[in-house]
């Protein structure tokens, strides 16, 4: 099976979050753990598709890309709070 580049990004960064947080003393079963990597994770997802529509509807990459850094850190934020509000009360 052949892997995309773009596979290898969301899992590495997956990986790099999971030692990361392990070594604050985080397990992979900790709520907040799953909850801090999927929501990195879903980030490199979301935010390169956000790159990609903007670049069409634009045409310029670097207002793609201006776009997609204020994306970046406004949704991470907001996914993160809904992920942690849904373990909450679900």
């Amino acid at each position: 099976v052949r892997h995309h580049a773009f596979e290898y990004l969301v899992w590495g960064t997956a990986w790099f979050m999971l030692r990361f947080l392990k070594s604050l003393g985080h397990g992979p079963r900790d709520q907040r753990a799953k909850s801090a990597i999927k929501t990195v994770t879903w980030r490199v997802v979301a935010s390169t598709d956000t790159l990609f529509i903007a670049w069409i509807l634009t045409g310029d990459i670097r207002i793609a890309g201006s776009i997609m850094s204020i994306e970046i850190v406004t949704k991470m934020f907001l996914y993160y709070a809904h992920e942690r509000i849904w373990n909450r009360f679900m």
